[in-house]
C-alpha cells in the first residue's frame, strides 16, 4: 500500500540499512530511473537484484518494480485518462553485488530489446559512483563518454554519511580495486552469501556474446577483459 512504502517494518532490511533514510533514498532512485525512461522513447528502465534475502520470496529487482507500481510512479495514460501500462521496464533478478547489477542489466536489456545499449545511465547512491564509474565501467570496457551516472544521496545527518561513506570504501571500492570481477576471496563468498536460494542466471544462452565476459576471472584479479564486446563498435 503507498501509505506503507516509507515504513521500514514493511522491508526486508539488513541493520546497517536502517535508519538514515535508506527507505527515502529507493524510491528517490525509483523516482528518477522513471523519469530518465520516460522523457527518453528509446529508453529501457531496468530493476537489477537477485533473491537475495533468506527471508524472502521477491528478488530486489521486484521489490523496485512493486514500489514503482505500488505508488504510480510510470502515471501513463491515454488521451481519455485511462491508465496503460508502462511497457519500457522491467526486471533482472539475478544480480547478487554491483558489479553484476551493471553487467546483467546489460544482459537483459538485450533479452527484452534483442540489440546491447548504447549507452548506460546508472541511478544510485553518491558514494558508489567512484565504483561504478571508475571499475565496474572499466572492467566491463564500456566507452567513458557513453556511461553516466546519476548520483542521488538519502536525507541523511552528517555522521551517517561520514560512516556510510567509510563502509562504501573499505568493503566496496577498494575490495574491487584487488578484485575487479568480484570472483574471488572477499567479494567472492559476499556474492555466494546473497544466494541462499542458489540461483542460477541464464544469460549465457540469452546474450551469448557476453559469454566470455560472463565466465570472465583471471588468476591475476586486476587482469581487463580482453575479449570482443558489443560495444566495442561505440568506442
Amino acid at each position: 500500500m503507498p501509505e506503507h512504502a516509507l515504513d521500514e517494518d514493511f522491508w526486508t532490511l539488513e541493520d546497517y540499512q536502517r535508519g538514515g533514510g535508506r527507505i527515502s533514498a529507493f524510491v528517490d532512485h525509483v523516482r528518477r530511473g522513471a523519469s530518465i525512461a520516460m522523457e527518453d522513447e528509446n529508453a529501457l528502465l531496468v530493476f537489477s537484484g537477485g533473491q537475495t534475502r533468506l527471508q524472502s520470496t521477491a528478488t530486489e529487482a521486484e521489490s523496485y518494480m512493486r514500489l514503482a507500481l505500488t505508488l504510480d510512479i510510470f502515471h501513463a495514460s491515454t488521451s481519455a485518462g485511462a491508465r496503460v501500462p508502462f511497457h519500457r521496464a522491467t526486471t533482472e533478478t539475478s544480480a547478487l553485488d554491483s558489479y553484476q547489477n551493471l553487467l546483467f542489466s546489460i544482459a537483459r536489456f538485450h533479452e527484452v530489446t534483442g540489440r546491447y545499449p548504447s549507452q548506460i545511465t546508472v541511478v544510485g547512491y553518491g558514494m558508489k559512483q567512484r565504483r561504478f564509474q571508475e571499475l565496474h565501467r572499466a572492467a566491463i570496457r564500456f566507452p567513458v563518454p557513453l556511461f553516466h551516472y546519476i548520483a542521488l544521496e538519502p536525507p541523511a545527518t552528517g555522521d551517517e554519511v561520514a560512516t556510510a561513506r567509510e563502509g562504501e570504501f573499505t568493503n566496496g571500492y577498494k575490495p574491487y580495486t584487488l578484485d575487479l570481477y568480484g570472483c574471488h576471496d572477499f567479494l567472492l563468498s559476499k556474492r555466494r552469501s546473497r544466494n541462499p536460494f542458489i540461483r542460477f542466471h541464464s544469460y549465457h544462452a540469452s546474450a551469448p556474446e557476453l559469454r566470455g565476459l560472463l565466465e570472465w576471472c583471471p588468476d591475476d584479479s586486476q587482469v581487463i577483459y580482453p575479449g570482443p564486446l558489443p560495444w566495442d563498435v561505440f568506442g
